[in-house]
């Protein structure tokens, strides 16, 4: 059941005096797009009539065929808490769709409803909660961003005089006024590095979460003066931001990945999902990913992995069965970054899960030591792989699986390729500091 109806909205949009309304999507890679309207136009909004040039917006159509359509889905509406008294703005999530009333096949939350309608007429909802790291920053005298943080804290800090505190106080805040149920937020193990973790929930609810926290957690970093960045890998030798994703299927209202009776508490659903993961996570690298940079952080030593394999007792592995049980089972995966676009990303993890029930896949053995201590022999005795070493492999794999592109469609699939393909190029020309500080004294 909806949450908000038209006239719910109406309503609240005049009692609460809100003069502009934000309607937001996202491209391709998940980067929030938006476009203000006046509130006197809000009755037309949700009407559908709210038509945009979709030829500047990355990875979505040509000039000659530029008109767009949003589509605001009532129930992410709210009121964008650090908007002036006089000047309420309030936000609704869109869907694209073509003029002609077709859902538009470069939208990424269109593609996250078709694998979710796949999951239902299989009899299942998707469950996500994921936990997305952030660094914060000081700025220059220009509000240029650094790499210089506020404090030296690790894991768990509390620091009095550390801005960051109050930054990421206010962001609680601010999310909590957005509706978000907050569990926790903590410094992380790196110096200026935060975790603040929201309630898991459905997966479209939840991905309009992520791109929303983004766009929160940034907010008020600026308003302190701070610069929040989701890199993955923003500073050598220190660990690099993850969005590990928690995840468990519902079937009949009962955790479908729950099994009281298996010595891990996993149902037979659950292994034959953790093994599609398994088996497909290296053909969406590229979207897990999806960064030259994310490759920076997974590399051994930072609990960041690149090994594919599953464990329910240590964090090295590509997948981690957290303790808890029963209703809480889940699986967590550990390999996306926070720049990935949540849509894309769900909708592929679900997909490679569905196809290793369907396909009645099965895991090998737990890995139940740490991978990063194994040598190469132990590992290929244990045949356990590596996730792609850099973006251009990851590139090369997706290109590869059909699989990636049914599920994405082949106008996303093949613009995310090439627009990935020319990144690496680009990276490939320029001379790095490292080339530098190796080579331009000793040649």
């Amino acid at each position: 059941m909806s949450k908000y109806s038209t006239e719910d909205i109406v309503r609240l949009v005049k009692e609460n005096k809100v003069r502009f309304i934000r309607l937001q999507f996202t491209d391709i890679f998940g980067a929030m797009k938006s476009v203000m309207v006046s509130s006197g136009q809000i009755e037309r909004i949700l009407k559908n009539e709210c038509r945009f040039d979709g030829s500047s917006i990355e990875g979505f159509t040509r000039i000659e065929e530029s008109d767009m359509a949003l589509h605001p889905d009532p129930d992410t509406f709210c009121i964008l808490p650090w908007s002036d008294e006089g000047q309420k703005v309030a936000r609704l999530i869109c869907d694209v769709y073509t003029v002609d009333g077709t859902p538009y096949k470069g939208c990424p939350r269109n593609v996250l409803a078709r694998a979710l309608a796949h999951a239902k007429d299989m009899g299942y909802e998707f469950y996500v909660g994921p936990e997305l790291e952030f660094f914060l920053f000081r700025t220059d005298e220009k509000g240029k961003p650094t790499t210089v943080t506020f404090d030296e804290g690790s894991y768990f800090d509390i620091s009095p005089v550390d801005p960051g505190d109050k930054a990421c106080q206010d962001m609680c805040v601010y999310l909590e006024e957005m509706g978000f149920e907050i569990e926790a937020s903590h410094h992380e193990v790196a110096e200026g590095q935060h975790e603040i973790d929201f309630k898991y929930g459905l997966a479209m609810r939840t991905a309009d979460n992520v791109i929303t926290f983004r766009e929160v957690v940034k907010t008020a970093a600026q308003r302190l003066g701070l610069h929040a960045t989701f890199m993955p890998k923003p500073i050598f030798g220190i660990a690099g931001s993850g969005m590990h994703i928690n995840m468990s299927l519902s079937r009949n209202g009962s955790n479908a990945f729950a099994d009281e009776h298996d010595q891990y508490g996993l149902s037979e659903t659950a292994y034959h999902f953790i093994a599609g993961v398994m088996k497909y996570a290296p053909s969406f690298a590229a979207v897990t990913n999806p960064l030259v940079n994310s490759y920076k952080r997974l590399v051994p030593g930072f609990e960041a992995p690149l090994y594919i394999a599953w464990s329910a007792s240590n964090r090295s592995p590509l997948i981690r069965i957290p303790k808890a049980k029963g209703k809480s089972t889940r699986l967590e995966l550990r390999n996306p970054d926070p720049t990935a676009n949540p849509y894309l990303v769900f909708a592929l993890v679900l997909e490679a899960g569905l196809r290793g029930i369907t396909e009645g896949l099965m895991p090998p053995a737990p890995v139940n030591k740490n991978i990063y201590l194994m040598s190469r022999e132990e590992r290929k005795a244990l045949s356990i792989h590596s996730l792609p070493a850099d973006l251009n492999a990851a590139v090369e794999k997706m290109e590869d699986e059909p699989m990636v592109k049914e599920v994405l469609g082949t106008h996303i699939f093949e613009k995310y390729l090439t627009a990935k393909t020319e990144e690496w190029k680009d990276y490939r020309k320029r001379v790095s500091s490292w080339e530098l500080e190796q080579y331009l004294s000793k040649y």
